[in-house]
């Protein structure tokens, strides 16, 4: 058999190391097309002037771009049979990632869990995206359902990673060179800096954008994700094409820009849920809740832990979950990350 069915729940084996097609080089398109799809306007990521004025070689890769790229790889030997992704922990931006950066990705199976319905498990791996040197540029734990291929196949003996809540604030990755002491507020768009907000507060972004299938559809082959649930209409039973979690989590992100626009880099993946799915028509907005902040040691550099929510419409203002700990039928995203900030 030469064409790849993809994986299912009991083909995985625990510890081990699987190494991901195909290796990518980053050119300036993947800024243009991201840019395109999401209403991202980070200075920093925007202007090689504006982030030579703050330290580094040049603009990077949007972090959520070089994270989509890395994901993507990981699909047809991770998530090609997938029911749903489920959440993150652990992640770090270790390097920024530049245009002429080459990317390739592995995968350690560090959980199996098969579910009481014997049709499907969970698979936990901790996957590395390494530049052309080498390098650790990014790293994250995902678990994902995964269904069964062989319903009969036995379960394997369980095991759920015991993974850090929160990446504390003494081991964020600092880019080198990073100096926000002459930090443009005006070019970046907002006056707010990490002395303005307050542990606990909460921002409505107040913008929102319709999910079209088209766009969708661009950004689910821009990074390769080639996951069923995503590409065939006919693979679930109700005919739709779920709409690609990292969609939303830029979709969240680009629009938290209004409110947080100096929250500059993300550095750190403290926790992710996709919550509830999401299908085109879907009216996307967000929202944001200060969890904590911690100073850096690098020049005019603060950290600011956030927890940023994506809803649809319906959605009532900064509510989350239900009396029971269910997360709302209208939230699509629950993401708790770090990132830096000009002091």
């Amino acid at each position: 058999m030469k064409t790849n069915p993809g994986r299912f729940f009991e083909e995985y084996r625990l510890g081990e190391t699987i190494v991901h097609a195909v290796p990518r080089t980053v050119s300036g398109g993947e800024r243009a097309l991201y840019h395109a799809l999401y209403p991202a306007r980070g200075a920093l990521y925007s202007s090689d002037e504006f982030a030579r004025d703050c330290g580094l070689s040049a603009a990077p890769i949007d972090d959520l771009a070089a994270f989509h790229l890395v994901f993507g790889k990981t699909v047809p030997d991770i998530s090609l049979n997938a029911v749903a992704n489920l959440g993150y922990a652990e992640g770090r931006w270790h390097l920024p990632v530049f245009a002429g950066d080459t990317l390739r990705a592995e995968s350690t199976v560090i959980g199996l869990k098969e579910n009481s319905n014997g049709k499907s498990g969970v698979v936990y791996v901790r996957t590395r995206g390494l530049n052309q040197r080498g390098e650790v540029v990014l790293s994250y734990v995902r678990w994902v359902m995964v269904r069964k291929g062989d319903l009969n196949a036995p379960a394997p003996e369980p095991v759920v990673p015991d993974l850090v809540q929160v990446v504390a604030a003494a081991d964020l990755p600092i880019p080198a060179g990073l100096d926000f002491t002459g930090y443009d507020f005006t070019l970046a768009g907002e006056a707010h800096r990490w002395g303005d907000y307050a542990v606990g507060e909460q921002i409505d972004h107040v913008d929102g954008v319709t999910i079209e299938e088209a766009e969708h559809m661009l950004a689910t082959r821009l990074w390769q994700n080639t996951a069923k649930v995503h590409f065939d209409a006919t693979f679930r039973e109700d005919g739709r094409r779920l709409i690609y979690g990292g969609h939303i989590i830029s979709m969240a992100r680009a629009l938290s820009f209004n409110g947080l626009a100096n929250a500059q880099m993300i550095v750190a993946l403290n926790a992710g849920a996709h919550a509830n799915p999401c299908f085109s028509g879907d009216t996307v907005k967000a929202w944001s809740e200060v969890l904590d902040k911690a100073p850096t040691a690098a020049p005019g550099v603060g950290a600011i832990r956030l927890r940023t929510v994506a809803v649809k419409q319906g959605a009532a203002p900064f509510a989350l979950k239900e009396a029971g700990g269910k997360y709302l039928p209208e939230v699509l995203l629950d993401l708790d990350y770090w990132a830096l900030m000009p002091l």
